[in-house]
């Protein structure tokens, strides 16, 4: 038996812990430092879980803030925003031992090099999320997409994906998150990155559905100009993507079309709930990683200043 840790009880975490708590027999728990979650989470003696918004229980669960934490966890699972994940990382490290694993994908980059700080790369596994999960409360969560769909890229920092590795894959696999094992560490980590670029970002601009949005005749365009700046970018740094162009592309059409027409990205939830978005994070680092290579990402520089603007406008949206 292997016992995980989740950092952070949001909607990602919430899906990957309760998943590997009710479906394996590995001991979960959950860290979270969002006060209102987890008083809300004690108070209900575990979390609300719904999957496309029915059949809504009560699974309980183990939660602690840091400081309160006593575990001593085989494999820490990473869920955090960009922008709270180096207070959060200072707040567990004293949690964190040698011997401990950690896995994370996080939307976004800049969090490899933040827990690089705490754990050497062969204890590091990246990955993509390919999944849609909304929270729609303290202790209340979404599961959006039928049982046992969607895709989770995993692959080792090292590229050597080691026996110890590999047995994290198994229980992923148990608990029907859909494990693909890569040999590509950045690669895999930029393939969401450059679709997040896409579909996250227009959709919250205009506040809109993926289904929505790729209903739009020029949708495809658009998906071409932005991916098209991201592969360049990409490829002068010398990150070569497990997907080709085309392939992402379709993968923007068929995850908005079929998958999750009726879904509004995480970045919009962050929007429409007054918070900061991970923008900097996504079309922002897209266009941080062309300009270190003499590249200019025209497009993702005026989108991440267009998302910037919403987010500074929303002082004077009528309520």
């Amino acid at each position: 038996m292997t016992k995980y840790t989740v950092i952070g009880a949001g909607a990602m975490g919430l899906r990957y812990g309760v998943l590997m708590q009710e479906r394996t027999d590995n001991e979960v728990d959950f860290v979270d430092t969002w006060e209102p979650n987890v008083e809300k989470i004690k108070e209900q003696g575990g979390v609300f879980v719904s999957r496309d918004h029915e059949d809504k229980h009560l699974v309980p669960i183990n939660i602690d803030y840091p400081e309160d934490y006593q575990g001593d966890p085989d494999v820490w699972i990473i869920f955090v925003k960009q922008m709270q994940l180096a207070d959060m990382l200072k707040r567990c490290a004293h949690l964190f031992k040698d011997h401990q694993v950690v896995f994370t994908a996080m939307n976004g980059m800049g969090h490899i090099e933040k827990i690089s700080k705490y754990f050497s790369d062969e204890r590091i596994i990246g990955g993509t999320a390919m999944v849609a999960t909304v929270l729609n409360g303290p202790g209340d969560v979404d599961f959006m997409g039928k049982p046992r769909t969607g895709v989770t890229h995993m692959v080792n920092k090292t590229e050597k994906n080691d026996e110890r590795t590999l047995a994290i894959v198994k229980d992923f696999e148990e608990a029907g998150t859909g494990p693909v094992v890569t040999e590509k560490f950045m690669g895999t980590l930029m393939s969401k990155v450059v679709f997040n670029a896409v579909v996250n970002t227009l959709c919250t601009m205009f506040e809109i559905q993926m289904g929505q949005f790729i209903e739009y005749p020029g949708a495809k365009e658009m998906t071409w100009q932005l991916m098209n700046e991201s592969f360049d970018a990409c490829e002068r740094a010398g990150i070569q993507l497990v997907e080709t162009r085309a392939e992402e592309v379709e993968s923007v059409d068929y995850v908005s079309r079929v998958a999750n027409p009726f879904h509004y990205p995480s970045m919009y939830q962050d929007f429409s709930n007054g918070r900061p978005t991970e923008v900097d994070y996504i079309n922002g680092y897209i266009a941080k990683l062309g300009r270190e290579h003499d590249y200019t990402c025209r497009t993702h520089e005026f989108v991440t200043h267009e998302v910037h603007l919403a987010e500074a406008m929303r002082k004077y949206k009528k309520t």
